[in-house]
């Protein structure tokens, strides 16, 4: 009969670690195997689609369990983080030879989405975020870093939207939170389907005293702490890569909150939310990782500062006036690998011997680097080229110490190079002297005994060994061999003279590779000591990829370099068109279209039918400014432009999954948002503000909004409208200026110029754009005597209307009865009328009451 599973030691043994990671998938080692077991294993076979079995199956409660080979852990892990779990590595931590009872485990690492190091080769130019947030009083402590690299950033944010907005921007996954916040915040954070993650504050450590050195604000000292505990307590080992946090200010760049640069489309495509189609799709020609990384957050953070504004626009323009310098240093920088996260795997131990031969490669570049740098500088680039430190002493040590081809495992041998170690040496002269000597035997056997096909052999169970087929028995010379394992076809012998040779061999491969992997660490860690050197080398590469990378693009686009004044609202683009739609379509296919806006002109109300060009318009302007405020040239003629701090768009109709609000909701707090947060160094684009609701509605709000920016905003504003009716306001709002795109009929079809042009336009056009996507004909002729009839009788209104004006409004109300004098019947009916309380009456008892009106009225 079945029994009941025993707790041997052990699962006891399991049960007690698992208790300490519930939220995560315990990979438990077993021998060559990470073990899952129970609820861990009934899940864990159906993400990573593993056969799940049962441990002590003839129990009544035979236990799930599935396993993957150690060897290949790290693509099952990097599944299950990848879906947003973690994964706790529970390793054996004693030698099993040396065990007395149950070998000791330990969990040496938990890798969770926000701390993997391991980013697959599509994901190299991806930084992996993980953020920590504490609260007090309604401000929020703020912390974020990429493991992978070692940067390390903090700042204090003022509100909630603030935070969710850094959140989104940043594009986290995972969040580390503590007590301190409040229920509203976490309820806010958990519909972002973000992984949190509870730590609360531990005590400080040399990792967390060496980052917040330069840190004042308590509050940053604090969540840097936070999450420097954190790192420390789930990876266990060195952070000695990371950088010192670095306090930065959300206001210190172009603000735009994450629903602008969704809509902008600068990292990602709306309708396919990949890459391409986008800003960074047709900006990036980096040839490095640690470029790619850098060129989004220039992206994500374009600049203020006119001075850095200015000295990377000097920097891509020398670039430009030096084609053949820069092909060279492209050919240069596509050799070097990723340093950031190069360093971080040395810091981290998790380095091998071929990323120690890339690195070497890597730096081995930077000389060629810098000196055609150095060919052209006109002290334009003197801050890049003092961070390229070729760090020599690392490169000439791996060159001397690791093979160029080494193996994946640092613990098996064959890494280290002959000649540097001189008892190496001796090893692997015994163990190739040995293999030399094992060939010269088995010819002089083959020739003594006539078997032309005996061989000697290796296994790890038996050691070297003399084979002969059971067909050559026969011919073995008597008392010769000493017979050692008998097989199918064959019998194995060993001799004295082997079994010494064998001890000489194997004695000398196990001290090898003990010693190899020994030298490995020594190595390991005297690179370690060059991490902050070899940090500034990759910010100083990284510089100057995206730099050769806007450079590359603003020449094969035609691209502009804009002149940015210092002061003056002054915004005047020839020419303009939007780079990526150009890119897509192809240069010859797009009408490029001016944006004058001098210093007294706020406001452009757009007019036109949809599918005209509007909102490309509007997002080509704000898709300018963000290329010429992160030190690009920019795809116009000519372009003369402010430095603006905020864009605010409103483009397109979206519902807030956040916090659950209507598509017009947002749109009013998103305008909300703008004329409360936008100076007149600002930039607007409201595209159809008012469509969300009843018509008249949305026209009072869309020119309330409009007189409101010309009143108290004076930012330069972009507005689409389809409300013609607004285009008045050009009478009375001297900051305003009417345009629309235009649009022709020829022979009854709709042309679209995509052109921009002064005044308003002359109509919508909505039937001919129905028209054009394919609406039934039947349909349309219905819609066109439906238009003609609304359009006839909207013109009678306005003349009644206007012929009326002047009468009394008394003399316009409708009446009961005429002006004539009422009978006593008459009057009667009307007390009774005035009298007469509905709200207590049933239908019957009011339809009884009309029958007696009308009785006495006919009288």
């Amino acid at each position: 009969m079945p029994q009941k599973t025993k707790q041997t030691p052990m699962m006891i043994q399991y049960f007690d670690i698992k208790a300490q990671y519930p939220d995560a998938f315990l990979f438990y080692r077993l021998g060559d195997f990470y073990e899952l077991f129970y609820d861990d294993a009934i899940k864990g076979s159906q993400l990573l689609e593993l056969t799940l079995t049962t441990r002590n199956k003839k129990a009544d409660d035979p236990i799930p369990m599935c396993g993957v080979p150690h060897h290949a852990a790290q693509n099952y892990i990097d599944i299950l983080v990848e879906k947003g779990y973690k994964v706790a590595i529970c390793e054996q931590v004693e030698d099993p030879k040396l065990a007395q009872g149950m070998v000791k485990r330990e969990v040496v690492q938990l890798v969770t989405p926000g701390t993997t190091m391991d980013n697959g080769i599509n994901e190299s130019k991806e930084n992996n975020y993980l953020t920590a947030i504490i609260e007090d009083g309604g401000v929020f402590g703020f912390a974020y870093v990429d493991l992978s690299t070692g940067e390390l950033k903090t700042s204090r944010l003022d509100n909630l939207d603030n935070l969710i907005n850094e959140l989104m921007s940043l594009r986290t996954k995972e969040i580390v939170i503590n007590s301190s916040l409040s229920n509203t915040t976490i309820e806010t954070l958990k519909k972002l389907n973000i992984m949190l993650s509870i730590q609360e504050l531990g005590e400080s450590h040399a990792e967390s005293s060496y980052a917040i050195q330069d840190l004042t604000d308590s509050l940053e000292v604090t969540v840097v702490t936070d999450l420097l505990t954190y790192l420390s307590v789930t990876q266990k080992r060195s952070l000695d890569h990371l950088q010192k946090a670095v306090h930065y200010e959300p206001d210190f760049f172009l603000k735009m909150d994450h629903y602008s640069k969704y809509n902008l489309e600068l990292m990602q495509n709306i309708r396919t939310g990949k890459k391409q189609g986008t800003l960074l799709w047709l900006l990036d020609d980096t040839k490095t990782a640690m470029g790619g990384r850098l060129l989004k957050q220039w992206i994500d953070r374009p600049l203020i500062n006119y001075a850095e504004i200015l000295d990377r626009q000097k920097k891509v323009d020398l670039l430009i006036n030096h084609y053949f310098e820069r092909s060279t240093l492209q050919e240069e920088l596509v050799k070097v690998y990723d340093l950031e996260r190069l360093a971080g795997r040395v810091a981290f131990g998790s380095v091998n011997g071929r990323d120690l031969v890339q690195l070497k490669l890597s730096l081995r570049q930077v000389p060629k680097i810098k000196y055609v740098l150095e060919e052209i500088n006109d002290g334009t680039f003197s801050d890049v080229i003092n961070k390229l430190d070729p760090v020599d002493d690392v490169a000439n040590l791996i060159e001397r110490a690791i093979v160029e081809e080494p193996p994946l495992s640092v613990t098996d041998g064959h890494l280290i190079k002959q000649g540097y170690n001189d008892q190496l040496d001796v090893y692997q002269d015994a163990m190739k002297n040995g293999k030399q000597w094992l060939a010269e035997m088995e010819a002089k056997e083959r020739e003594l005994t006539g078997i032309k096909n005996l061989k000697i052999g290796f296994n790890r169970v038996f050691g070297y060994f003399i084979e002969v087929t059971k067909s050559n028995i026969v011919n073995v010379p008597k008392d010769r061999y000493e017979r050692k394992q008998t097989l199918t076809n064959a019998e194995r012998y060993i001799t004295p003279e082997l079994k010494e040779r064998e001890s000489i061999i194997l004695g000398a491969e196990s001290k090898a590779i003990d010693l190899e992997y020994k030298l490995f660490v020594e190595i390991r860690e005297t690179v370690k000591k060059s991490i902050e050197r070899l940090q500034l080398l990759a910010q100083g590469i990284a510089t100057l990829d995206v730099l050769q990378s806007f450079a590359v693009v603003s020449e094969d686009s035609h691209f502009v370099k804009p002149l940015l004044l210092k002061e003056g609202h002054q915004l005047a683009i020839t020419a303009g068109w939007h780079p990526v739609v150009e890119k897509v379509m192809g240069k010859q296919s797009y009408i490029p279209n001016d944006v004058n806006m001098p210093e007294t002109l706020d406001i452009l109300l757009i007019t036109g039918p949809n599918m005209s060009g509007k909102s490309t318009y509007m997002r080509q302007l704000a898709l300018t400014v963000v290329m010429a405020q992160i030190g690009c040239f920019v795809p116009a003629e000519a372009a003369k432009m402010p430095i603006f701090d905020q864009i605010f768009t409103r483009i397109g109709a979206a519902d807030d999954l956040i916090s659950g609000q209507s598509t017009f909701m947002v749109e009013m707090k998103e305008a909300n948002q703008a004329l409360k947060n936008a100076t007149e160094n600002s930039l607007i684009l409201f595209d159809e503000l008012g469509r969300g609701t009843a018509t008249y509605d949305g026209m009072a709000l869309a020119q309330a909004i409009i007189e409101y920016v010309d009143k108290h905003v004076h930012a330069k504003t972009l507005f689409s409208t389809h409300y013609h009716e607004l285009t008045v306001l050009e009478e009375t709002v001297k900051s305003l200026k009417n345009v629309h795109v235009g649009a022709i009929e020829e022979n009854g079809e709709l042309v679209f110029l995509h052109k921009i042009q002064d005044g308003a336009a002359d109509k919508s056009y909505g039937i001919h754009v129905a028209k054009l996507a394919g609406m039934p004909t039947e349909l349309l002729s219905r819609a066109t005597l439906i238009l003609t009839d609304l359009e006839q009788k909207n013109e009678h209104s306005n003349t009644t209307s206007n012929s009326q004006q002047t009468i009394n409004e008394e003399e316009t109300q409708l009446s009961l009865f005429t002006s004539e004098e009422l009978s006593k019947d008459q009057s009667a009916v009307m007390d009774e009328l005035k009298a007469l309380n509905l709200m207590n009456m049933t239908p019957r008892d009011i339809m009884n009451v009309l029958y007696d009106w009308q009785e006495k009225l006919n009288k």
